[in-house]
């Protein structure tokens, strides 16, 4: 299988076996590795990959790299995949093909503070490829990328049309803040105007993504800071 050729502002670094690109970034960011790091592992039934970003921003709006890295896998994915396959994702990082559970996006920093400049970020992304279930019907809720109608979709082609898509998106960012941004991820988002448990229903997000929960006549705000990981 034929390595991912990144943009030029990427450095790819390939690990092997059953090693987790998240749990890597995280050790390369704390040493000090460069900003731009894609950190990532083919499988045959499994995809993952992780990006280190060096914020120069607070961790609050830091955290927009979450969205960011999860629009542009849906914008890559639709361009690979055929027209009727639906990609939408979760403000909790969930990411779905045609309604069901494919993967998820991750997210960790050198700090939890909202108002401390992170040294890194880490946001990781994995896929399933194929399902490794002996009874896959009994999960209707779950699927894998190949099961899809996408078997053409070769990892390293997703991984290297994420890694332009994102960058395309973190240029804009950079230019137009949020608001593009925000459109775009309001429109793949699933749950919106629909219950969270017994906590309220989803009214959608606020300008720093956080989620907005109606429980009666109160408005709660979950910021995206409450999806950050432990560091490792």
């Amino acid at each position: 299988m034929s390595e991912p050729v990144f943009p030029p502002l990427l450095t790819g670094h390939p690990v092997q076996g059953g090693e987790d690109p998240f749990d890597r970034a995280q050790a390369m960011a704390a040493l000090g590795c460069d900003s731009g790091t894609v950190v990532y592992n083919i499988q045959a039934d499994h995809l993952r990959v992780a990006i280190v970003f060096a914020p120069e921003v607070p961790l609050r709006d830091a955290m927009a790299m979450l969205p960011l890295c999860a629009v542009g896998f849906q914008n890559a994915l639709g361009a690979l995949a055929p027209p009727e396959v639906a990609v939408h994702l979760g403000w909790d990082g969930l990411i779905c093909v045609n309604g069901a559970r494919c993967g998820a996006f991750h997210t960790a920093a050198s700090t939890t503070d909202p108002a401390e400049l992170p040294d890194w970020l880490i946001i990781g992304w994995e896929l399933a490829l194929l399902q490794t279930s002996d009874a896959p019907g009994e999960t209707p809720d779950v699927t894998a990328l190949y099961d899809e109608g996408c078997a053409d979709v070769s990892a390293t082609q997703l991984v290297e049309s994420w890694s332009r898509h994102m960058l395309t998106w973190l240029n804009r960012w950079e230019e137009d803040s949020n608001a593009p941004l925000h459109s775009e991820w309001m429109g793949l988002l699933r749950g919106v105007g629909e219950p969270i448990g017994e906590e309220g229903v989803f009214l959608g997000t606020d300008e720093r993504f956080g989620m907005l929960i109606r429980d009666g006549a109160e408005t709660h705000l979950r910021p995206l800071t409450d999806l950050l990981e432990t560091a490792r």
